[in-house]
C-alpha cells in the first residue's frame, strides 16, 4: 500500500483524497496501481484467487470471477449489518422517548 502511494506525486488527486483522510485507503491505491491481491470467501481465501493484475491493468476473466465472489459476500455483509444497526438505533429511540435533558443538565424520566 505505502510504496504505490510513494510512487505518486503528491499533486495527484487520489492520493490527497486517502493521506487527508477524506476517501480511500492506502490499501485502494495499492489495488489501482499494482494489484488487486487474495481474495477470500467466509473469512477463507479462495484456491487460485490471487488476482495478480491492477484495476488499470484491467482483471482476466478469472480474476473478474474470484473477485466479484469475494465483493459480493462483503456486499450483502454490509446490507445485513446496516438493518441491524437500524433496527437497534430504532429500539434504543422508542426506549429513550420519554427521557429529557433539563435545563440544569440532568436527565430525567
Amino acid at each position: 500500500g505505502s510504496s504505490a502511494q510513494r510512487s505518486l506525486s503528491d499533486f495527484n488527486q487520489f492520493k490527497a483524497m486517502v493521506v487527508s483522510g477524506a476517501k480511500g485507503l492506502s490499501i485502494n491505491i495499492s489495488q489501482v496501481i499494482a494489484c488487486v491481491g487474495q481474495q477470500n470467501v467466509e473469512g477463507k481465501r479462495i484456491p487460485f484467487g490471487f488476482v495478480e493484475n491492477s484495476y488499470l491493468q484491467g482483471l482476466t476473466t478469472v480474476e473478474f470471477y474470484f473477485h466479484v465472489m469475494g465483493g459480493r459476500e462483503s456486499l450483502i455483509d454490509t446490507a445485513v449489518k446496516t438493518a441491524e444497526t437500524g433496527y437497534i438505533q430504532r429500539r434504543l429511540i422508542k426506549a429513550m422517548k420519554s427521557v429529557m435533558v433539563k435545563y440544569d443538565g440532568t436527565a430525567r424520566n
